[in-house]
């Protein structure tokens, strides 16, 4: 599979991410986040090892453990950083702070770590990125910047930075069906004390019930199958700098399904992402980078 394949896989897993806004919007109100993101995580992970059981592709065999381990525990901690990162300083900043921290880390640890220098189209693409995604959560509500919820964002930034650079190392040897079936059943695991602590009677609903098989199947299953095939040829900054396709999935969303407004501002935004992503896919250095 090819550099732009891999890429177009690892947008499209993006896209899929983009819709869990909407879906929580739409699940009943008694759900609280850190128990939407449980429960996503045990529908994701259960589908996954049901679906490698059936498919024969579970493979126990040379896995590197302590890594498998890692990749699985900053899954697990991104969940309540995020969510909480959010109701501590807001949808906006919170999601703004996480998901545009994530791409600059990926590409610092990579350069301090793996000696991967990331290329200048990497950062001009990127930045034009994460300036769409500040236009598009701008306005969105009154800012609060408050300064453990910064952290947090940044917790969860840093999750899921690593969470792909550690992914990318184990893709190339190991079935990506497999891969992700393994580290979503352990991420599921870590987070199983959260749907003792809060209230799930929600999920006994047919809103819930779609929601949960939604988020679980379709938003996680799928999309990190995916983010995981197309990690195997592409490099952890490039493909987590294709996750901020998520905001603007869900701001897009948004506005046909839940009838939102999008002003002048975010308009610009989800222009500017996608210009940026698109010079990151289309860049004649798109290859070398992602060899």
């Amino acid at each position: 599979m090819g550099g732009k394949a891999s890429s177009f896989l690892i947008l499209f897993a993006a896209m899929l991410w983009g819709t869990t806004g909407t879906t929580q919007a739409l699940a009943p109100e008694t759900a609280h986040p850190i128990s939407i993101g449980a429960v996503r995580l045990a529908v994701g992970g259960l589908f996954l090892l049901i679906l490698v059981l059936v498919t024969g592709k579970l493979s126990l065999r040379d896995w590197p453990i302590k890594a498998i381990v890692g990749a699985s525990f900053c899954m697990a901690l991104y969940q309540p950083l995020f969510f909480s990162a959010v109701s501590s300083t807001g949808v906006a900043i919170g999601t703004v702070v996480a998901i545009g921290s994530a791409p600059i880390l990926s590409g610092l640890i990579e350069w301090a770590y793996l000696n991967t220098r990331p290329t200048r189209i990497w950062w001009f693409s990127t930045g034009i990125s994460i300036i769409g995604c500040l236009l598009l959560f701008a306005d969105k509500e009154s800012v609060s910047a408050d300064p453990v919820g910064i952290l947090l964002a940044l917790g969860a930034g840093l999750s899921f930075a690593s969470y792909t650079l550690i992914s990318r190392g184990i893709a190339g040897d190991h079935s990506s069906l497999s891969l992700v079936a393994i580290v979503f059943t352990l991420s599921a695991i870590f987070l199983s004390p959260f749907l003792l602590i809060y209230d799930l009677s929600w999920i006994r609903s047919v809103r819930g019930v779609v929601a949960s098989l939604q988020l679980g199947i379709v938003a996680t299953g799928a999309a990190y199958l995916l983010f995981a095939k197309g990690l195997s040829n592409v490099s952890p900054s490039t493909a987590v700098t294709f996750a901020l396709a998520e905001p603007m999935t869900a701001a897009l969303l948004g506005f046909l399904v839940l009838e939102e407004s999008l002003n002048i501002t975010a308009w610009t935004g989800i222009f500017l992402l996608v210009i940026g992503i698109g010079i990151l896919i289309w860049s004649p250095k798109n290859e070398k980078m992602t060899a």
